[in-house]
């Protein structure tokens, strides 16, 4: 029969090797991220409210983020998780609808705060002019981990008119997305829809609360829309999509209303829309109405037309 042997001092050295070893990983942990300090990613979206919360469409979120960042854009860094939450319900009583049902995104959740960290942001709720049709409605919550053990949440909605506002509880923005976290949320594939003429398209991009045109565009697409389906178009490389974003950047511009009054049955009305292409992420639109006033809006500011900028449309349109 084999005997235990208890050496005298030898509990007290385990202790002692024991605490050793603890305060080792603790200067491990405090000197860089390992993977075997930081809590693990799948633990953070840990379940999504029993029902939603807020009391109209989108624009609700549990909590307010508290990740560097979030207050200038709706999903900052690189998450490695979205848990998609999704509340049904209908637009004409909205408030208070029960969880529907969740899906993990993982390998997408990367790109899918990528391209909403695109989009155009305020520090206020934006007001929506939206058309008023009564029709089925999904809420949306989305919270996003991070590797570091953080995480925020993304409040959105698809409702019937296409208008809902999508906050992380620090920005806002107008940028409607309710499609796109429909189709995530049902398929597991995460993919902003695109239009099929960018003539068409909302043209939204990051920056565009601060500057007419942000950034360095590389190209504009100058379209003249005359009601056509395919409007008269006319393509020009960077040196042309400079010289305008410039001149519409010395615009004096003013928070968008999202509307123009006309100037009568004598005025030159004619509408262009500019579309400003980049090296990476969506393009970046602007209305140009002649005949309205104020005739500058990219969604997020307006401005009068002036000279400098007829001189250019006048030399680069249709």
């Amino acid at each position: 029969m084999a005997r235990r042997l208890n050496r005298p001092g030898m509990t007290g050295r385990l202790i002692r090797m024991r605490v050793r070893s603890i305060f080792m990983a603790a200067a491990l942990c405090a000197g860089a991220v390992l993977a075997g300090c930081a809590p693990r990613p799948g633990a953070v979206p840990d379940g999504c409210p029993g029902r939603w919360g807020g009391e109209g469409v989108g624009g609700w979120v549990p909590a307010a983020a508290d990740v560097d960042g979030a207050d200038e854009s709706l999903v900052p860094g690189t998450p490695v998780r979205a848990l998609i939450c999704a509340y049904p319900g209908t637009n004409t009583d909205p408030g208070g609808e029960r969880l529907g049902g969740s899906r993990t995104l993982t390998d997408q959740a990367a790109a899918m705060a990528r391209d909403l960290a695109y989009l155009p942001v305020t520090s206020d709720e934006p007001s929506m002019t939206c058309t008023d049709m009564a029709g089925p409605m999904t809420n949306y919550l989305v919270r996003f981990a991070y590797a570091d053990g953080s995480a925020l949440w993304v409040g959105s909605a698809e409702e019937v008119n296409s208008c809902a506002g999508t906050t992380n509880g620090e920005v806002w923005t107008r940028s409607y997305v309710g499609k796109a976290l429909t189709t995530a949320y049902r398929e597991g594939t995460w993919r902003m829809p695109r239009p099929d003429d960018p003539c068409r398209g909302p043209n939204a991009r990051r920056g565009q609360e601060d500057a007419m045109v942000p950034g360095d565009p590389q190209w504009v697409l100058v379209c003249r829309d005359g009601g056509e389906k395919w409007p008269p178009r006319r393509e020009y490389g960077a040196a042309a999509a400079r010289e305008l974003a410039a001149a519409l950047d010395d615009l004096d511009t003013a928070p968008s209303e999202h509307g123009c009054q006309g100037a009568g049955p004598e005025a030159d009305y004619r509408d262009y829309r500019l579309v400003f292409g980049y090296a990476e992420g969506p393009p970046a639109g602007v209305q140009v109405e002649y005949g309205c006033t104020p005739g500058v809006d990219n969604g997020m500011l307006q401005a009068e037309v002036d000279d400098d900028v007829r001189r250019l449309m006048a030399r680069l349109a249709p």
